[in-house]
């Protein structure tokens, strides 16, 4: 353990109780199973929201997607899931939402790298400050709940307040011993295992959990597979003082560990072949592969005092991820995108990518072999006091964060011979790519939450110091014994405030208020300007029974707004490379509305209803510029972003009985820009818009047992799901799945 990040823990866990909040005990969310806990605590020290009741009263966009919610389709792929959630944008890229790409408000998306992805309250990203693309994203299939927060109230989550965060709630100790399965098949060979066992018994708890999955893709390759397989296993354990002690103390312990394998490829197709088939996959990405493994370790200790009115939680995390994507990059020294994008310039290429015979050394694949981890420290402290007829509650967090990116690349040659890829030549490790970026970043916030009469003001701050450093070293020096050849480090200070209000109509209707700063952290070394917003919303909140609306209008001002280089971006560039695309706008508005008719044909049955919706009628730069970030190109003002759909929604309705449950998602989406422009978008330019309707069913053989039936994309529809980094890529066709769960 490096010293600093030994002071870091040792300041932390010294800091004084100076309060979180503390209002009535809370049941947990509908589903969820009950805490070990014999004394149930006043916060949830793994969300983000503190307290699931107190999110009705948050001045910003607050949604939850309960564990009910989640059962009734069972969805492995996290961007489907999200489609409930307004103000949330998705981009598929290979059907399963292996690696998704997920925005927020106009963020961008590209590997959910700007915005804050946690697990259980701890940010979950590779390396969430160095280099923050998902190419590890937890198994959704593991979740139990999925909280996504914007507006003011997200900067006490950081780094990334722009657009917001989202924390993946995992399986909770249950209360008494309890074992439950689950398993599945499908199209494409699909196969699935889900189950977990565990209990709690006085002042213990426990859990094992794991996910096996399978399937063969719905992609057809010649000679290669195109499927994934995951294995997910997790571990927790839990420990309390006695309920009665003046100083009641929680200690949880959490282990997991994922292994991710798949045949996947950022090689599309041509407009021509998309259009005779679009799940078919070029020769060229047979050898296409990755690997990755994961760590987690959280430690979190809770501690709060008899009358309950302050509470203190501190947590200590760690984990290591390492992955290596195998794949093709350039053909006869083009790069796949260039040729994809232009693929009558490029017929001798085209013809080899088919499975044509080529020279040696025509097919370049790369290792894309690195190594991560993120460790730290966390501590929040929340206090509540009455000033009168005020009710102050303050919040003051600390935490210590460090991570690493390790990048060890090489690229070897490949010909073509009947259709089959041969190795050619062999290149040693590091010899494409010997750099290491890494972070250390201290942060302290203070959020408040001040109720008087019908009024809550929620001013906050945030302020971070951060260390981002790049090592390059030299391409023949494996073993860097010579050191780093070049060494660029950014020192960077930060205050982040923000300011929401609410105003409590009565007991059904509330108006909402806030404005804040959005930010993102630039790249270890790089010469691009910090990515700063000024964020503004404001809306209304309805509750009556099961009826529930929110009507949000959001305005994120961009004084400068940032672009970065991956290799799922496509375009020229150094991966990592950031680009200033300065003054921008993005606007529109969010709708979630639900309602339950109860009691329906003779009160056995029930039908709930929802829809939620965006509207983004604004999202363009302000001012014109060159860039080589393949999505931007060169600008022009008034252009409009790309991969952000004007319009996109979906409508849920269902049947539900004592024993059957029948459930229909409609989810639309416009078409979107792949490369950023004005008017119509033209053919081959831009993702189609789609109509994808998903339906379950569930019958209850015994209370215990019950049966489901899942279909996905039940109309078959074909579209263009992206064009980036290299062609057409489809999204996934018609999909169905049986299986069955059963508690014991």
């Amino acid at each position: 353990m490096h010293r600093s990040f030994a002071l870091g823990a040792f300041l932390l866990l010294a800091m004084p109780a100076f309060a979180q909040p503390a209002p009535p005990t809370e049941s947990p969310p509908p589903g969820e199973p009950e805490t070990a806990d014999p004394r149930p605590l006043v916060l949830d020290p793994f969300s983000i929201l503190g307290r699931l009741d107190r999110f009705e009263n948050i001045a910003g966009s607050a949604y939850v997607v309960d564990s009910e919610q989640l059962e009734e389709f069972d969805y492995d792929d996290i961007l489907r899931v999200l489609r409930s959630v307004p103000g949330v944008y998705v981009q598929e890229e290979e059907g399963f939402g292996l690696r998704p790409n997920i925005g927020i408000r106009g963020s961008g998306l590209d590997r959910s790298a700007r915005i804050a992805v946690l697990e259980d309250g701890i940010l979950i990203a590779p390396a969430p400050y160095s280099a923050p693309a998902a190419y590890y994203f937890p198994t959704q299939r593991r979740m139990k709940g999925v909280e996504v927060l914007k507006g003011p109230a997200a900067i006490s989550v950081g780094p990334r307040t722009t657009g917001g965060a989202i924390n993946l709630r995992s399986t909770a100790i249950p209360d008494a011993t309890r074992i439950f399965l689950s398993a599945a098949a499908g199209s494409d060979r699909f196969r699935e295992f889900y189950g977990y066992a565990g209990g709690g018994g006085g002042r213990t708890g426990w859990l094992i959990e794991t996910v096996q999955q399978k399937s063969d893709g719905f992609k057809q390759l010649a000679g290669g597979d195109t499927g994934y397989q995951i294995k997910d296993y997790l571990a927790k354990f839990r420990v309390t003082s006695d309920p009665s002690a003046t100083f009641f103390q929680a200690l949880e312990f959490k282990f997991g560990y994922a292994d991710q394998a798949a045949d996947e490829t950022y090689l599309g197709l041509t407009a021509d072949d998309f259009a005779s088939d679009p799940l078919q996959r070029y020769a060229a990405s047979q050898n296409d592969h990755f690997e990755g493994q994961h760590r987690q370790y959280q430690l979190t200790w809770t501690v709060e005092p008899a009358n309950a009115d302050w509470s203190l939680i501190t947590t200590v995390y760690n984990n290591d991820f390492s992955r290596n994507w195998f794949k093709l990059e350039h053909v006869n020294g083009t790069s796949i995108s260039d040729i994809l994008t232009d693929p009558d310039s490029f017929m001798q290429e085209m013809a080899w990518i088919r499975g044509g015979d080529s020279p040696d050394d025509a097919f370049t694949l790369r290792n894309n072999n690195r190594k991560y981890y993120s460790r730290g420290i966390r501590s929040t402290v929340t206090r509540t006091r009455w000033l009168g007829d005020t009710r102050w509650q303050a919040t003051l967090g600390a935490s210590y964060h460090e991570d690493e990116e390790d990048r060890f690349q090489d690229q070897d040659g490949y010909r073509m011979t009947a259709g089959i890829l041969e190795l050619t030549t062999d290149n040693p490790g590091g010899s494409q790519a010997n750099r290491v970026s890494s972070a250390k970043v201290v942060s302290v916030w203070l959020d408040n939450e001040i109720q008087t009469g019908n009024w809550i003001f929620q001013p906050g701050m945030r302020f971070a110091s951060m260390e981002l450093e790049r090592l390059d070293y030299d391409t023949m020096d494996p073993g860097r014994q010579a050191g780093p050849a070049r060494t660029r480090v950014n020192d960077i200070k930060v205050i982040i405030p923000g300011l929401g209000a609410t105003y409590v109509l009565n007991d059904n209707w509330r108006l909402l208020a806030g404005i804040y700063r959005g930010y993102n952290p630039p790249a270890p070394g790089s010469m691009a300007n910090e990515e700063q917003s000024t964020n503004f919303e404001t809306g209304i909140r309805y509750r009556s029974g099961s009826a529930s609306v929110d009507v949000i209008y959001f305005y994120n001002d961009y004084d400068n707004l940032v672009g970065t280089v991956t290799a799922s971006t496509g375009g020229g560039g150094q991966i990592g490379d950031q680009f200033d695309g300065g003054e921008a706008v993005v606007s529109g508005i969010e709708l979630s509305a639900s309602y339950e008719f109860e009691g329906l044909f003779n009160g056995g049955w029930s039908l709930p209803v929802g829809l939620v919706w965006t509207l983004t009628n604004q999202f363009e730069f302000r001012n014109s510029f060159d860039s080589g970030f393949g999505p931007w190109g060169d600008v022009m003002a008034g252009y409009e972003m790309p991969y952000i759909p004007r319009n996109q929604g979906q409508l849920a309705i269902g049947l539900v009985g004592n024993k059957f449950g029948l459930h229909l998602r409609a989810a639309y989406q416009d078409e979107t820009r792949a490369v950023a422009g004005s008017g119509p978008i033209l053919a081959g330019e831009g993702t189609d818009s789609k109509w994808v309707l998903d339906v379950s069913a569930d019958y209850a053989l015994t209370p215990k047992l019950d049966l489901f039936l899942r279909v996905e994309n039940l109309l078959d529809e074909t579209y263009i799901a992206a064009l980036r980094p290299a062609g057409l890529r489809p999204g996934k066709d018609r999909s169905a799945f049986v299986g069955f769960r059963i508690e014991l």
